[in-house]
C-alpha cells in the first residue's frame, strides 16, 4: 500500500502542460521519498510537512503516456492515457458554468462529438469542506469529449478547447472552476480582500451576516430558505411555462418573491473568499497555459468597485501560480436586460471595467460579444461564438497564429472635434466597418451640460463620424451605453465594436 497520494486533480486521460515546467504533488507520510516518472523523465520530490513536490522539465506535445509515482516503501500509482498538450482554466460564474447540453445547438453538437481532441476536469462545486468534499474530490476524473461525456462541459470552455485544438494540432485540456451567482470577491482569498479598504467591504458583509450567531443557527436559516426555494421554484417554473414574456414581477407576484441568495455563512458559495478556498485553491498550482474568464452579472449592484476587484482577481490567481504573467482573457459582458427592468446602467460600468483592465493589465486579452445577449434571459445559450472568441485571443496573445485585427473587433482609441461634431479613431479598424441593419445606432452626444441626445453616425473609413443637431458644441461621446440595445456596428472579421464612452467624468 502507498504510503502517499497525489491532488486529486491527478487522474487517468489527464493533460499536462507543454514547453513549461510541470507540477506534480500530494501529500506523502512518515518521511517517504516520492520518485515520479513520466516520457522517459525520472524526478525526485520535495518533502515536507507530510506533502511532496516534484517538477517535471518542459516537455513536447504528445501522449499518451503513463504517470508512475513511486515511494521507498514499494508504493506505486499508475495514471494512464496522459496527454501532454495545452492546459487552460475556465473561471467565474454561470455564463461559463452553462452546459453544452443547455446551449444552443448542444444536444447535436454532442450527438455528433467524433475526434474531438478535447478533455475536461470539473472542479468539483461544494462550498464547504468536511469529510464527503473529499470523498466527493477524490471521485472527481478527467474525461476525453465524447457524447456520453460533454454534456455537462461548460458549453464557453468546450468551444474554446475545440477551437485552439484544431488550430494547434494538439490536446487541449480544460479545468472548468467556476459556480453560478459569484462574486469575483467570492474568488479572492479573504486575506488579499481585507489589505484593501473597498474591497474588505465584502469581508464586513460576510462578517455581519455572522455576527452573534452560531453554526447551527446559521445550518437552521439555511434549512428554512432551501425548503422555501423547494416550493418557490416550480411555481416559477410554472408561471414561465405559461407565461414566457411575463415580468419578473409578475413571476414574484404569482410565485412569491424571490429569497436568493441563500443565507451568507460558511456554506454559502457567495461568502468572500469561498469558492477560492474550496475551488480554486484545489487546483493550485496545476500547471496552465492561462486562463479564460467571464463574470460580472455578480458585481452589478457594485459597479463601481468593479475595476479594482477585477484586478485583484488576476493579481491573486497569477500570485497563486507564481506567474506573473500568466495570460488571462476575460468575456466583457453582453447586452442584457430583465422584463420591465429600468436600465440603470450598471452593465456599461462593469463593461467599462473590463476593457479598462485588459488596457492596463499585461498579458491580458478581451472578447468582446455586445451582440451575443438576450433580453430577459441573463444566460444567452449562443455560446459557440463566445468560445471562439476567447480562442481568436489565444492565438493572438499567447501562440502567435494570427495577428491583431483578426483576434480583436474596433476598440475606441481617440476622438478630434471638428465641424460640429467628433471624430472617432479606433484600434484594430483599418478594413473599416460594417452596418448590420438599416443604420448604425447607438451613438449619442452631450454638451457641458452632460444631457446626452442621440446621435448620428458617417462611416470614414477606419474612422466614424459623429454629430446632432440637438447638441452644436458636443463635448462627451458614448456607444452603446445601456444595459440591453441594438447592436449594429461591427468590424469586418464579424466582432462587434466594444461599447465606450469618451470620458468617465460624463455622469
Amino acid at each position: 500500500m502507498a504510503c502517499f497520494d497525489l491532488a486529486p486533480i491527478f487522474t487517468d486521460h489527464m493533460v499536462l502542460q507543454r514547453n513549461k515546467n510541470i507540477n506534480v504533488w500530494g501529500c506523502a507520510y512518515g518521511g517517504t521519498k516520492i520518485t515520479a516518472e513520466l516520457n522517459g523523465q525520472t524526478v525526485t520530490a520535495d518533502t515536507a510537512n507530510n506533502r511532496w513536490h516534484a517538477v517535471f522539465p518542459p516537455m513536447e506535445a504528445g501522449g499518451p503516456y503513463e504517470l508512475k509515482v513511486r515511494d521507498d516503501k514499494g508504493g506505486e500509482l499508475i495514471f494512464s492515457d496522459v496527454m501532454i498538450g495545452e492546459v487552460w482554466l475556465a473561471g467565474g460564474q454561470s455564463n461559463m458554468e452553462l452546459e453544452l447540453q443547455n446551449s444552443l445547438n448542444g444536444r447535436e453538437v454532442l450527438a455528433n462529438i467524433k475526434d474531438v481532441n478535447v478533455r475536461f476536469y470539473y472542479t468539483q462545486k461544494i462550498a464547504y469542506i468536511d469529510d464527503y468534499f473529499h470523498f466527493a474530490e477524490r471521485n472527481n476524473r478527467w474525461s476525453i469529449a465524447a457524447p456520453d461525456t460533454a454534456a455537462a462541459y461548460s458549453a464557453v470552455g468546450y468551444y474554446f478547447a475545440k477551437m485552439l485544438s484544431e488550430k494547434l494540432g494538439v490536446t487541449v485540456g480544460v479545468i472548468g472552476c467556476n459556480w453560478g451567482g459569484t462574486s469575483a470577491s467570492a474568488w479572492i482569498s479573504r486575506d488579499l480582500l481585507e489589505k484593501d479598504i473597498d474591497t474588505k467591504t465584502y469581508v464586513d458583509e460576510y462578517d455581519k451576516a455572522m455576527e452573534g450567531k452560531t453554526f447551527e443557527e446559521y445550518l437552521r436559516e439555511l434549512k428554512e430558505y432551501e425548503d422555501y426555494v423547494a416550493e418557490w421554484q416550480p411555481k416559477i417554473n410554472e408561471f414561465y411555462s405559461k407565461n414566457p414574456e411575463g415580468s419578473w414581477d409578475d413571476a414574484q407576484a404569482f410565485a412569491g418573491p424571490c429569497r436568493y441568495p441563500e443565507p451568507l455563512g460558511p456554506k454559502s458559495p457567495f461568502r468572500a473568499g469561498g469558492v477560492y478556498e474550496t475551488m480554486l485553491s484545489r487546483v493550485c498550482p496545476y500547471t496552465l497555459a492561462g486562463f479564460i474568464y467571464y463574470q460580472g452579472e455578480s458585481d452589478d449592484h457594485k459597479p463601481k468597485m468593479y475595476y479594482k476587484l477585477f484586478k485583484l482577481l488576476i493579481e491573486q490567481w497569477r500570485s497563486d501560480w507564481e506567474d506573473d504573467n500568466l495570460p488571462f482573457i476575460c468575456v466583457q459582458l453582453p447586452m442584457f436586460l430583465n422584463r420591465g427592468e429600468e436600465d440603470r446602467k450598471n452593465w456599461c460600468l462593469i463593461r467599462e471595467a473590463q476593457m479598462r483592465v485588459h488596457q492596463t493589465t499585461k498579458n491580458t486579452g478581451i472578447a468582446v460579444i455586445l451582440d451575443k445577449g438576450e433580453y430577459g434571459n441573463i444566460h444567452p445559450t449562443e455560446k459557440e461564438p463566445v468560445g471562439e472568441r476567447l480562442a481568436l485571443q489565444a492565438l493572438y496573445h499567447v501562440y502567435g497564429k494570427i495577428s491583431a485585427d483578426e483576434a480583436y473587433g474596433a476598440i475606441y482609441k481617440s476622438c478630434e472635434y471638428t465641424d460640429g461634431g467628433m471624430l472617432l479613431s479606433f484600434d484594430h479598424a483599418k478594413d473599416g466597418f460594417e452596418v448590420r441593419g438599416e443604420s448604425v445606432t447607438g451613438f449619442e452626444i452631450a454638451g457641458a451640460d452632460k444631457v446626452y441626445s442621440a446621435a448620428n453616425a458617417e462611416l470614414r473609413g477606419d474612422k466614424i463620424f459623429v454629430r446632432s443637431d440637438s447638441v452644436p458644441k458636443p463635448v462627451y461621446l458614448r456607444y452603446n451605453w445601456v444595459n440591453y440595445g441594438e447592436v449594429t456596428l461591427f468590424s469586418k472579421n464579424g466582432i462587434p465594436v466594444a461599447p465606450f464612452r469618451t470620458s468617465m467624468n460624463d455622469e
